[in-house]
């Protein structure tokens, strides 16, 4: 369930979003506690896991189940060898508000990760059709609908518009879970564009960047690091600028 009636002083009633504790854990280790919608968990964790760069594909997470307790939810994933020695070298335990971006850095240098090359866009997105696709971002969006306090991340593919959709509470953890179902769905992340109904801060480039997503379209106006850190990247960033959209960075000006 992620919404539930909330009786008001003034008699009427109103849904609101659930928010639960959900620890994320590898091989029995938890790298993270978020706060976040109790839905698409299993999403949640594999996005999670491969965008922090935990793993290196789905396939090296070998089993998945989720533990509900009075105090939230287990989600538990098992890494297959090479990537559990991995994670034994850098494992650390969190514990995070709502859409917490940078949980569990030690280091001021690790906000400012190396990030991968992004390959230039195989398809062109006009500006019509990024408009189009914020404003059909509504359109998938059950949770904001019922309750008014829900993030969403979608897909977009040239040809047939938004093809996957997640929601959270937390805007980070809506990116992992459509990462995750990206994934499981078989989709290539190189064959369209993430439209978020968030601001694009430079935690949410890091994790789009690592998946290697050529195009990120957000309602907002960027960040400076954030688009520096796309541009180095190659990431192409359309957002908000006055009254439109516009490109903030182009494929061309990578120098990673």
């Amino acid at each position: 369930m992620t919404a539930t009636d909330w009786d008001m002083p003034s008699g009427a009633v109103q849904r609101l979003a659930e928010e639960v504790p959900v620890a994320l854990s590898f091989d029995g280790v938890t790298q993270a506690v978020m706060m976040a919608s109790p839905a698409d968990l299993e999403d949640f964790a594999l996005g999670f896991a491969l965008s922090e760069g935990l793993i290196a594909d789905a396939s090296e997470i070998t089993r998945q189940e989720l533990e509900v307790t009075e105090a939230g939810i287990e989600a538990r994933n098992w890494l297959a060898a090479p990537a559990g020695a991995r994670f034994a070298e850098r494992r650390r335990a969190t514990m995070g508000p709502v859409g917490c971006g940078l949980c569990g850095i030690e280091q001021l240098e690790e906000a400012r990760r190396k990030l991968p090359p992004v390959a230039p866009p195989r398809f062109t997105m006009t500006p019509e059709q990024a408009t189009e696709a914020l404003e059909t971002l509504r359109d998938h969006q059950p949770l904001q609908d019922e309750t008014r306090a829900a993030h969403a991340s979608s897909f977009w593919q040239p040809g047939k518009g938004i093809v996957l959709t997640r929601e959270d509470v937390g805007r980070h953890n809506a990116l992992d879970k459509l990462i995750g179902a990206l994934i499981r769905g078989g989709i290539d992340p190189a064959s369209g564009a993430l439209v978020m109904t968030s601001r694009l801060s430079v935690d949410l480039i890091q994790k789009v960047v690592t998946l290697r997503i050529p195009v990120i379209v957000g309602p907002s106006a960027p960040t400076v690091l954030a688009v520096s850190e796309a541009r180095d990247a190659g990431l192409t960033v359309i957002a908000r600028a006055g009254r439109g959209l516009a490109l903030y960075t182009a494929p061309q000006e990578a120098t990673a």
